[in-house]
């Protein structure tokens, strides 16, 4: 029979060299968890007024409700991308395992929230416009960032030594930022069918009550969503890393014993 550790505590890990410390039990702690029920707590607070509290809008109608999640992902998501710059900056001045670290997390966290951005848009668009996707301005840069994080990421995986690839993953990081304000000022820049600005401002200024509480509540509660995530991947992103090391260790170690036995001979 075996038994478990209590929750929480650490784990010693099969197979890995001595010396080399027990790997955590999991990637919590007392202020992720809280995070994590302030998120939930408001995420529901949202669906109730988002959904049912909140009245539609005059110009927009029933419509409005996708923008109670469409503009907080977005904002989430370009808040992530300038976190993978600002982390690939500092990467190529420090050249600390922290900052590639975060910066390769926050850019998952943020392909994450504009794959929902992109999707909430798309019901927008089908209701709005008929279609699914128009080949308009604003939709044809968002692609074109969606793909550009999507390299990136792709870059990552490949095969090579971790100073190369954050290297080049990181002059990636700060080239695909600025692929931002260009999706962003579409609308203004170039005529296209995208609704112009709504909330965060993108928040009209015309809105009131419950619509625009209901829109800042959507802000804060996938800003704080955001935040659990990137928390969460960065520790695994880290432990993945140090399963890396280990592995290592132990494929050096059985070499060297391959080495004294060819140059010692085998024991009988």
């Amino acid at each position: 029979m075996t038994v478990d550790n209590p929750p929480g505590t650490a784990r010693p890990a099969a197979g890995r060299p001595p010396g080399a410390g027990p790997v955590p039990a999991h990637t919590g702690s007392r202020a992720t968890r809280l995070l994590g029920i302030a998120s939930l707590v408001g995420m529901v607070a949202l669906v109730v007024f988002g959904l049912w509290l909140s009245p539609p809008d005059t110009q927009l109608g029933e419509t409005i409700r996708i923008l109670y999640m469409h503009v907080p992902t977005v904002s989430a998501a370009y808040l992530a991308f300038v976190i993978t710059a600002v982390a690939s900056v500092a990467y190529l001045w420090k050249r600390t395992e922290f900052w590639d670290l975060l910066a390769a997390s926050s850019a998952e966290i943020g392909v994450l929230f504009f794959g929902l951005t992109i999707f909430n848009g798309m019901l927008w668009g089908k209701i709005t416009w008929g279609v699914f996707w128009r080949w308009e301005p604003r939709l044809t840069t968002t692609a074109v960032l969606l793909l550009t994080y999507l390299g990136y990421l792709a870059v990552r995986q490949i095969p090579s030594d971790r100073r190369t690839r954050g290297t080049v993953s990181a002059v990636i990081g700060i080239m695909a930022v600025v692929n931002i304000p260009i999706t962003h000022k579409a609308v203004d820049w170039w005529r296209g069918l995208h609704q112009e600005k709504t909330i965060f401002g993108t928040v009209d200024p015309d809105m009131r009550g419950l619509q625009l509480f209901s829109a800042y509540l959507g802000l804060v509660v996938f800003l704080l969503l955001f935040a659990w995530l990137l928390i969460h991947r960065f520790r695994v992103a880290w432990l993945a890393e140090r399963v890396g090391d280990a592995d290592l260790d132990v494929a050096i170690a059985e070499r060297r014993a391959e080495g004294a036995q060819v140059g010692g001979g085998t024991p009988s």
